[in-house]
């Protein structure tokens, strides 16, 4: 068989990842006053041991107001950070796999139900709500509350809070940042045609509209360690005619290359509810493709992408440099075993479940000494 090519390393600036699998951010609405919980000791736990390359923990917010949701995790108070310590120390224990944490602010998009409570906005004046903020006043779709058009010390306030949170990351060991400029969140709505309208230097022509996001990561890069990567998620389309497209969206990742960007993991869609998305298998990699194609960074690909034989041929066809694993993950937490089993390849797995392993696949399990009394 030959030699899988989705188990090979990777680099991410100053960090290598031991294959190309890797576990994309899940939002999983479980936090308390933004502190992490035991359910997330207990779901980054299992996931840490996966046999993935890279664990990348949820939307975590840089401010209260910056949640999603009320449930939101946060990396933004003393509280905040001992929380997720604790959670870190009990997963490190028992996982070498690296760590990195997604930074993000929902912007005009926040203060929102969980997804089983229906994802509604919770309207500033009822229970759990507040007043959103975002590049223009413009509501995320009809009947939500018109946000807070951000002014000069709005935008110099969220900055200084996405260089807040980095420091903080980089308190607790975290490995990576991915600043979240995806999915209709806050430094997405500032690329985005469809939801800056403003008419100063943040607004109109492109180089204004990335200005703000490329502010905000010249903030984290300088608040992060130097040898550790900081990279961004950007939704490659909204979708949406007249919207955020690919041409921006290589245009960001060149911008950001010159900045020590270390990858581009792209996505799409999310800052518009009249976006039309053709969902089907491995629908964004196209996308992929292209920002690799014009972009001499590596890219994380994601979208539908369930199958081990499918990831591989990712890799193989140069679509992208690695594959982030959502909802599959969630569904089968040892796909990273099941995918290595399948394509020949080789896998790290805690001594505890060495014995688990199929005597058709006495060798998957690196370090492992098969059998037992």
């Amino acid at each position: 068989m030959p030699m899988s090519q989705l188990f090979q390393p990777l680099r991410l600036g100053g960090l290598e990842l031991p294959n190309r699998v890797v576990i994309a951010p899940m939002c999983q609405y479980s936090a308390e006053e933004g502190r992490a919980t035991d359910w997330h000791t207990i779901h980054l736990g299992h996931l840490a041991l996966s046999g993935a390359g890279l664990l990348i923990l949820e939307a975590t917010a840089v401010s209260a107001e910056g949640r999603i949701s009320p449930a939101d995790l946060g990396l933004y108070s003393d509280d905040n950070e001992a929380a997720l310590e604790r959670v870190l120390t009990a997963t490190r224990h028992h996982s070498s796999m690296p760590i990195a944490v997604q930074i993000s602010h929902a912007g005009r998009k926040a203060s929102s139900r969980a997804p089983w409570e229906g994802g509604s906005q919770i309207h500033p004046g009822e229970p759990g709500g507040w007043k959103t903020e975002a590049p223009s006043a413009l509501a995320h779709a009809k009947g939500e509350d018109t946000p807070t058009a951000l002014n000069s010390d709005g935008l110099a306030r969220v900055r200084a809070a996405f260089a807040a949170t980095a420091r903080r990351a980089a308190r607790l060991g975290l490995e990576g940042i991915e600043i979240h400029g995806a999915h209709g969140y806050l430094l997405h709505q500032f690329l985005s045609p469809l939801s800056n309208v403003r008419n100063d230097e943040y607004g109109g022509s492109l180089e204004n509209r990335m200005r703000f996001p490329l502010e905000v990561f010249d903030a984290v890069r300088e608040a992060f360690p130097a040898e550790r990567p900081v990279w961004m998620r950007l939704s490659a389309t909204d979708w949406v005619p007249g919207g955020w497209d690919v041409e921006g969206t290589i245009a960001m990742s060149h911008a950001l290359k010159a900045r020590g960007c270390a990858a581009i993991h792209v996505t799409t869609g999310g800052v518009s509810p009249h976006q039309q998305i053709p969902l089907g298998p491995g629908y964004q990699l196209p996308f992929a493709r292209q920002v690799k194609e014009a972009v001499d960074l590596p890219v994380i690909g994601v979208g539908l992408i369930t199958e081990p034989e499918q990831a591989e041929a990712v890799i193989a066809n140069g679509e992208a440099d690695a594959v982030a694993l959502a909802r599959a993950i969630l569904y089968d937490p040892r796909w990273p075993w099941h995918a290595a089993a399948k394509l020949g390849a080789r896998v790290a797995a805690p001594k505890q479940y060495w014995r688990s392993q199929p005597r058709e696949f006495k060798d998957l399990f690196a370090g492992s000494a098969y059998g037992q009394r």
